[in-house]
């Protein structure tokens, strides 16, 4: 190798160092790794899945850095939220999202009736988590949840925690594709390993998808019947409380430090309690009801919501105040064009 070459391969690697947290790892399979014998062992063991078909299926799992660069890049901890929302309350998704309304009213229709789940918010969460099936995600799901599984960057925030959460999604992958007979190795979705329409962990397609259309198979991925159906039985499951509010505006003349703001997700105080802290809204709402207050960057200053349990699940979701609001907006502004259009 030449002198010159030699230098150009050390110059890519600084570079590459520079902007990537830890050092890279090539993309190989995991044969011979201890984490992934233990793991073998563990679902052989536990749901008795054939341990040469395993060894097989980890021999040709691909280890991506790509998937570990992405991992340290949550859109929601690096843009402000009037930056965050403009992404998903778009004027494209509002517009998909009403043809997807109008091209499955049925099918939205009858999940309502069975979940309590108004239609627009199961759009919406369509239309958040994969622009409505039209960006379900590329990378094949045995490489993202192996390569979280078994190299978790440990420098990240909650490293044994997360590494503990991938390896169990992986087991699930394994033990859903073999209990629904699919390939493990075809099936795609995110980075993190998310699937379908609706982009259901392995955990969340073992427990809430549904078979919603009665054909005997539940398909997430190209079924759009059974993609709603699971999406709503999400959040009924969760606790979804139909005909209750999910967040209103709120008005805030105290100081935005207070430690009381943004404290949590999940409902801890009363209206009447937040009122009397000067946190209000005009909206009529119980003053006995469950709520969080909820301050954001908006494009002007800060804005202040006032969410309650049903803005909690849809949280369950995704665990993120900007991720709820997001869904929420772009539900009503698709309800509105469907007002305007008539339905």
């Amino acid at each position: 190798m030449s002198l010159v070459s030699r230098k150009v391969i050390k110059l890519s690697v600084f570079l590459f160092i520079l902007n990537f947290p830890f050092v890279a790892l090539s993309e190989s399979d995991f044969s011979n790794n201890s984490e992934v014998e233990v793991l073998i062992d563990e679902l052989v063991l536990e749901n008795e899945l054939d341990r040469q078909m395993l060894i097989e299926i980890f021999s040709k799992a691909q280890l991506k850095d790509s998937v570990l660069k992405l991992m340290t890049r949550p859109a929601e901890k690096i843009k402000p939220w009037f930056e965050y929302r403009d992404i998903f309350v778009s004027k494209s998704r509002i517009k998909n999202g009403l043809l997807f309304y109008q091209k499955n009213i049925d099918i939205l229709s009858r999940a309502e009736k069975r979940f309590g789940v108004p239609p627009e918010i199961i759009v919406s969460i369509i239309g958040v988590e994969t622009s409505y099936g039209t960006n379900t995600g590329s990378y094949l799901v045995i490489d993202a949840l192996s390569t979280l599984a078994f190299h978790y960057p440990s420098e990240l925030k909650n490293y044994s925690r997360r590494k503990t959460y991938f390896t169990k999604e992986l087991k699930n992958y394994l033990v859903l594709t073999e209990k629904q007979q699919l390939d493990p190795l075809a099936l795609r979705g995110s980075y993190a390993g998310a699937m379908g329409f609706g982009q259901f962990m392995p955990s969340s397609y073992r427990n809430y998808a549904i078979d919603f259309d009665g054909d005997g198979r539940i398909d997430i991925w190209e079924n759009i019947a059974d993609a709603i159906g699971s999406v709503a039985n999400y959040l009924a499951k969760h606790g979804w409380v139909e005909g209750e509010e999910i967040v209103v505006p709120a008005d805030f003349l105290g100081n935005a430090e207070e430690n009381w703001l943004n404290a949590g997700l999940k409902p801890q105080k009363t209206v009447s309690e937040l009122v009397a802290m000067e946190f209000t809204t005009k909206t009529a709402v119980p003053p006995s009801s469950l709520a969080t207050a909820i301050a954001l960057e908006g494009e002007e200053g800060a804005e202040y919501w006032m969410g309650f349990k049903n803005f909690y699940v849809i949280t369950r979701y995704n665990h993120s105040t900007m991720y709820a609001l997001s869904v929420y907006q772009l539900a009503e502004a698709i309800k509105e064009k469907l007002i305007v259009a008539g339905k």
